[in-house]
């Protein structure tokens, strides 16, 4: 993954509420969510919802589907894992004996 590419998502998670958004979906599994029950499970206007999902489209975490007149967000669990992965792919890589950091992802 590319420093920017991990920036940029790693950005998008610092807002409380698009975190709050990402911890529901990843939850929820890989079948996801309708954009309505996510918006009243955590009680977000339509508006601002909206505006988060858009930020968190726009850097792969997550994607949505339309099943008929629903829209489905779904978190992209291979983005996610990508990201941890990347976080801690050089874990203790100075130290002589790592502790098995490496293997947390």
């Amino acid at each position: 993954m590319k420093i920017e590419d991990a920036a940029a998502r790693l950005e998008a998670l610092g807002n409380p509420t698009r975190l709050k958004i990402y911890r529901t979906l990843v939850r929820e599994g890989h079948a996801g969510m309708p954009v309505g029950r996510l918006q009243e499970r955590l009680k977000i206007p339509a508006s601002t919802l909206s505006h988060h999902v858009k930020a968190l489209v726009s850097v792969g975490l997550i994607s949505q589907v339309r099943e008929s007149t629903t829209l489905i967000c779904q978190a992209e669990y291979d983005t996610m894992r990508g990201l941890v992965d990347f976080l801690v792919a050089e874990c203790c890589a100075e130290e002589t004996e790592c502790k098995g950091a490496r293997t947390a992802a």
